[in-house]
This record gives C-alpha cells, sequence and structure tokens, in this order.
C-alpha cells in the first residue's frame, strides 16, 4: 500500500507537523475535490475526451497530485463511480429507515432515486458516460449487467420477503428485480434526453406499475 505522505508534509528542525489524523482530512477532502471535477468534466465534455489535465484544470490542481492520488484515469473513474453510489445509498437508506413493506419500498426506494437525482444531473450525465464507454481489458463493458448484481440481489430480497409474508403474489423475483432495474435506467435515460420531463410523475408510475403487478390481492372491480 502506498505511503499517504503528503510532499512536504514533514520538516525537520522542529518544524510544526502535521497530524495524522489532520493530514487523513486533509487528503480525503483533496481526493473528493478532484472526485467532483473528474464528474464535472466527463459530463461537460464526454468520457472520450475528459483529459487527465482537463480534471486537473478543473480542480485547479496539477496533473502531479492526480498521480500522488490516484494510479491513473481508470482508478479515478472507479473511486467517482463509488462516491456518487456511497451517497446516493446514504440518501436512500436515510428515507427507508424504519419502513416496512414492500409497497412502502417500491415507493420510497424509486422516489428516492429519483429525488436524487433530480437535483444532481451532473452526477447522473457523467455516471451515463462512465456506464457506455469504460471497459475491461477484454473489452466488455466495465459497469455492464454483471455489476448490477448487488442490486438485482438486494431487490430479490426484497421481493422474496413479501411473498413470505403474503404480501406479495408468487412470481420469478430474478426476473422482477431485473425488470424493475430495466424501468429505472429507462427512467433516467429519457429524463436525460427530455429533461423537461417530468421525473417524479414518472416515478410515481413505475411504483404504480410494479406494485399492481406483484401485489397479491389482485382483485378487479365486475
Amino acid at each position: 500500500m502506498r505511503s499517504e505522505i503528503a510532499p512536504g508534509g514533514r520538516h525537520g528542525g522542529g518544524a510544526q507537523q502535521t497530524s495524522e489524523p489532520e493530514r487523513s482530512l486533509i487528503e480525503k477532502a483533496r481526493r473528493a475535490q478532484i472526485i467532483e471535477a473528474a464528474i464535472e468534466v466527463i459530463a461537460e465534455r464526454g468520457f472520450a475526451k475528459a483529459s487527465m489535465a482537463q480534471i486537473a484544470e478543473r480542480a485547479g490542481i496539477s496533473k502531479g497530485v492526480i498521480s500522488y492520488h490516484f494510479a491513473g484515469k481508470n482508478e479515478l473513474i472507479e473511486r467517482a463511480v463509488e462516491q456518487v453510489y456511497d451517497a446516493l445509498g446514504t440518501f436512500i437508506a436515510s428515507r427507508l429507515a424504519g419502513q416496512t413493506g414492500t409497497d412502502v419500498w417500491l415507493r420510497v426506494y424509486i422516489g428516492s432515486l429519483a429525488e436524487y437525482m433530480a437535483d444532481h444531473r451532473t452526477q447522473l450525465t457523467a455516471l451515463g458516460e462512465i456506464f457506455t464507454h469504460v471497459r475491461t481489458e477484454d473489452g466488455v463493458l466495465r459497469y455492464g449487467v454483471a455489476s448490477s448484481e448487488p442490486i438485482y440481489t438486494h431487490a430479490e430480497g426484497v421481493f422474496r420477503a413479501g411473498q413470505e409474508s403474503g404480501e406479495l403474489r408468487p412470481f420469478d423475483v430474478r426476473v422482477m428485480a431485473v425488470s424493475l432495474q430495466a424501468a429505472i435506467d429507462g427512467m433516467f435515460a429519457y429524463w436525460s434526453i427530455h429533461p423537461e420531463h417530468d421525473l417524479m410523475a414518472h416515478a410515481r408510475e413505475i411504483t404504480d406499475l410494479f406494485w399492481q403487478a406483484t401485489r397479491a390481492d389482485q382483485r378487479t372491480d365486475s
């Protein structure tokens, strides 16, 4: 593991030294600053045209500072995706805290995703560029269907619990989980192209669609 000692951070001759906790906080803030700059540049210029030099210029630092904190563009991109998803996950978790029931989960989960991204369009645009262009050494999309496995697994667990409680009808939970994520991805893709589209209304329609498709009391009026 690379040493996290900032260049010039220690001097001899009794000079005041920066404490380890303080240095850690400073470096954490610097990494976050670089990531935010990368997200902004990718959203504005597209992934292919977003260079490290442009990211450094946006952050107001040298390329050498980026190289100190990140091994290369690939690591920077991965940490950027992680930072966005961490913030999004925290936001959703705060909305879901103390909530029970699949109907509530669908409403809060889908609604929270839409609410968060409505206030973070730049992040959504950058993620779209990253997911479309970043590939592994084998030429496979780095953030394709395979990377969504944790999302599918979580939704499966929610649906399965709803079936076990009798709240939901019998159905293939994997098919429903994949279909739900596809609907959410489609919602954001459409909103990205049509910014005037009512994102929150779209989220409500998806919520109603999947609740009607999964609930156990499928009664119809005679």
